[in-house]
């Protein structure tokens, strides 16, 4: 469409504060949303997102797409041993929560293991993120549901709360240097704020194991887009 690269980014980090906007309206709602763990989470995926920058300078961005590549495979295979379903989540006395499952009508306790590790691997996703300019979802979902034990409806509804905080740092700094265009922002904002209402509406009504299969479709993707990036050039 023509559109300068830095104006095309303010735009779609617009977006993506509509998106977890439109969703987290539902999501929290819901309490499907761990907000006090995404606080935590968050400050380790900022300071990744800071690290982001010395690390660029000493690895190819080659290098980085297509290890990065191999690590969303892995996680695809790693993810065929998550329940789909909440039932085999439990409490364990760190940040308990609970919520109500919209798809089977029963109530979720859980809490989160391996919180230190969680942290680790968020830095890390941040710092990746930050690299590749690819979503932070796409990494702390998995992060969430594999490392730190969470529902994967939880984990995606807290994923998506953590990406509209760190977006809405990155919209003012996209402001203040002038590259928000409104006439750009605001129709596709638009556009993904009805995306995004239909989409966490249809999601509620979803299976578990069906998100799951289809979360694990879309990391696919992302591991083909990364792999062909990384031998393109």
């Amino acid at each position: 469409f023509g559109i300068p690269i830095k104006t095309a980014i303010g735009a779609s980090i617009v977006s993506v504060i509509a998106t977890s906007s439109a969703a987290g309206a539902v999501y929290v709602g819901r309490g499907l949303s761990h907000t006090r763990l995404a606080m935590v989470l968050e400050i380790a995926t900022t300071l990744g997102a800071l690290a982001g920058g010395i690390t660029a300078v000493l690895l190819s961005p080659n290098l980085l797409e297509g290890l990065f590549a191999l690590v969303l495979v892995y996680v695809v295979y790693s993810m065929r041993h998550v329940s789909g379903e909440a039932k085999l989540a439990g409490a364990t006395g760190v940040l308990d929560t609970s919520y109500v499952d919209s798809a089977t009508g029963a109530t979720v306790t859980y809490g989160v293991q391996h919180l230190p590790l969680g942290m680790g691997a968020s830095f890390l996703a941040g710092n990746v993120s930050g690299l590749l300019g690819i979503g932070g979802g796409i990494i702390k979902v998995p992060i969430m549901s594999l490392v730190m034990g969470m529902p994967l409806r939880a984990a995606i509804a807290t994923s998506n709360f953590m990406i509209g905080v760190t977006a809405a740092t990155s919209a003012l700094i996209y402001y203040q240097r002038g590259f928000l265009d409104p006439n750009i922002a605001i129709p596709t904002a638009l556009g993904v704020l009805l995306g995004a209402q239909i989409g966490t509406r249809i999601g509620g009504k979803v299976r578990g194991n069906t998100l799951k299969l289809t979360f694990q479709g879309l990391l696919l993707v992302f591991a083909v887009q990364m792999m062909y990036q990384a031998v393109r050039t």
